[in-house]
């Protein structure tokens, strides 16, 4: 066992343990049994910390060999390795710091070994002196923040860019079958099957264009900028340095904020991106309703498509087969509903130079942004590429219609057509009867 010590006090750990006593306090003090923070925000801290060590190292900055080792410990984490070390909670008080420092002592002591010395003997290698030095965590965590959502947003705009090109596969594929538009459910005008799927192609677009751009807004960050934003204890040099060595690991162009202290305070980006992905939900929620209404049946719904069988569908009825994949877009799509509440709303709880609540819009955001990814590729894989028609059942549904009516209307007024469609008492045939009369 091992003693360390801070301002609050003492705390025992293990002589394996990686990580320090301000973690250790953070495991105890958020002890919610609750997912552990995201795996790409320590990646993104990680690439910060190591692009400040090569900065230092470049300026001849701190003690011999600190930098290069702490350097050359960033890449060891990168490789995916002591994942099991970065434990803090997903949802913690204090804006994110204890994740900050969650990475720094996990440096410190991996610098220190390779140094030569034992875990916990900061006075060769510190976790704040040293790792954190002209560092914050509240312009490290949403930089870190920014470039983990930058990744996945890359990622998702490419899903919807596939999943786009799918459905306009599907538009030209059914782009000859005839049948039944629907309007509050009920018969309306006659349309193509692939019209219907090139109208989804459409709204995906749009939210692909939109996720793509959103990125702009990110790239704007506040490295640099320390506790308020206003680059207090963070040498100049450093602050313009670690920007241009971060673009080079990131391949992003991030830049300086024109106002770091506007960044350090307010988060309407990320309520903007979270935004966007609710407007992708709500497309992806409506498509795949629509699939699976088109889909129902098999005998006693439309009909209209067939999906591919993937599970038995129920315990007791033996043949049943569920729209199980559109039914898990749609539970992912009301996920990332609610997760845009809590971002709205813990942004909206910044108080004056800094916002508390982070940790919950950082938890929120990644996580939207991984079930999107995964969920737009299983909507596109698993169901929409195996999407078939069944054009005998669209052709029986659009002749059993009323359809067909609206046409006359231009020519002998909707009233009259009213009352032949009555006088047909729902009989299409009767009513092509009565109005070839009027011809």
């Amino acid at each position: 066992m091992r003693m360390e010590k801070d301002s609050i006090g003492e705390k025992s750990l293990g002589d394996s343990v990686v990580y320090g006593i301000q973690t250790a306090r953070a495991k105890e003090n958020f002890n919610l049994n609750y997912k552990n923070t995201d795996q790409s925000l320590i990646a993104a801290i990680v690439q910060i910390k190591k692009a400040a060590a090569h900065t230092y190292q470049t300026l001849g900055i701190g003690k011999p060999g600190v930098y290069e080792a702490i350097e050359q410990c960033c890449d060891l984490i990168l490789a995916g390795g002591y994942e099991d070390a970065f434990i803090t909670s997903a949802l913690q008080g204090g804006a994110g710091t204890s994740t900050n420092m969650n990475v720094n002592e996990v440096l410190a002591n991996l610098a220190l070994v390779k140094l030569g010395h034992q875990y916990g003997e900061y006075q060769y290698v510190h976790p704040l002196d040293d790792v954190n030095r002209g560092q914050s965590t509240n312009d490290v965590y949403p930089t870190a923040l920014r470039i983990a959502a930058i990744e996945k947003l890359r990622v998702l705009s490419d899903k919807c860019s596939q999943l786009q090109q799918t459905f306009q596969q599907k538009e030209n594929a059914f782009d000859h079958i005839q049948k039944l538009g629907r309007t509050e459910l009920m018969d309306a005008l006659p349309i193509t099957l692939g019209q219907e799927f090139g109208a989804y192609a459409q709204a995906i677009s749009r939210d692909r264009w939109r996720l793509y751009k959103v990125e702009e807004r990110l790239r704007q960050v506040n490295l640099g900028g320390t506790a308020v934003g206003a680059g207090n204890n963070a040498d100049r040099k450093y602050r313009f340095g670690i920007l241009e060595i971060l673009r080079g690991y990131t391949g992003m162009g991030l830049s300086p904020a024109e106002y770091p202290m506007d960044i350090t305070q307010n988060n309407d980006v990320f309520v903007e991106v979270s935004g966007l992905m609710k407007s992708l939900a709500v497309n992806l929620m409506k498509i795949s309703n629509d699939i699976r209404l088109m889909s129902s049946g098999p005998k006693g719904g439309f009909g209209e498509i067939t999906l591919k069988a993937l599970q038995m569908g129920s315990t007791i009825m033996p043949g049943k087969v569920n729209p199980v994949i559109p039914e898990m877009v749609m539970q992912v799509a009301m996920k990332v509903i609610a997760n845009d509440s809590a971002i709205t709303m813990a942004a909206s709880h910044g108080e004056f130079e800094l916002n508390a609540f982070m940790p919950l819009i950082a938890d929120s955001l990644l996580e939207s942004l991984q079930l999107l990814i995964d969920a737009v590729e299983s909507f596109r894989t698993k169901c929409v590429e195996h999407i078939l028609p069944d054009e005998e059942r669209c052709r029986q549904l659009l002749e059993a219609s009323y359809a067909f009516a609206t046409a006359y209307t231009v020519e002998y007024g909707y009233d009259l057509i009213s009352e032949a469609m009555k006088e047909s008492n729902g009989d299409p045939l009767k009513l092509k009867e009565i109005l070839e009369e009027l011809e």
